[in-house]
């Protein structure tokens, strides 16, 4: 299942060359990663303060393909491709109507409050990936 997020490119957003710069890209997959969790019913609020847990990211494998500019309206989309017990790997795109300009692999963790690793609640899993569970 896909979930698409969309924004525009502000002033803030680019740089000298009227770019975007490309730190910001990370910023708009993270508004879209928290969408994406928000839509599956996940509230990551709650489940820090009932469960101890918080998501985090471990790592990001990520390729700028073409430039947004400013003014551009994007849209982020988010794939899951894989999850366990205590990791979620998602693709994420960033498009300007279909023209991809970013994309990205993320590898998410669980982590407790000392942060140490932990493992995902099992209805989070559920509606993580229900075809799995």
């Amino acid at each position: 299942m896909m979930h698409q997020f969309a924004l525009r490119v502000y002033y803030e957003d680019t740089d000298l060359a009227g770019i975007v710069y490309y730190a910001n890209y990370l910023k708009f997959i993270e508004r879209a990663r928290s969408e994406w969790v928000r839509s599956l019913g996940v509230v990551q609020v709650s489940l820090k303060a009932e469960s101890g847990i918080v998501f985090a990211v471990r790592r990001i494998e990520a390729d700028y393909i073409k430039p947004a500019k400013f003014d551009d309206e994007l849209t982020v989309e988010t794939r899951l491709e894989m999850e366990t017990g205590a990791r979620i790997v998602l693709e994420q795109n960033v498009l300007r109507s279909d023209e991809l300009l970013f994309t990205a692999q993320v590898t998410l963790v669980c982590l407790n409050e000392a942060g140490a690793p932990a493992r995902l609640p099992a209805d989070i899993r559920r509606k993580i990936a229900p075809a799995v569970h």
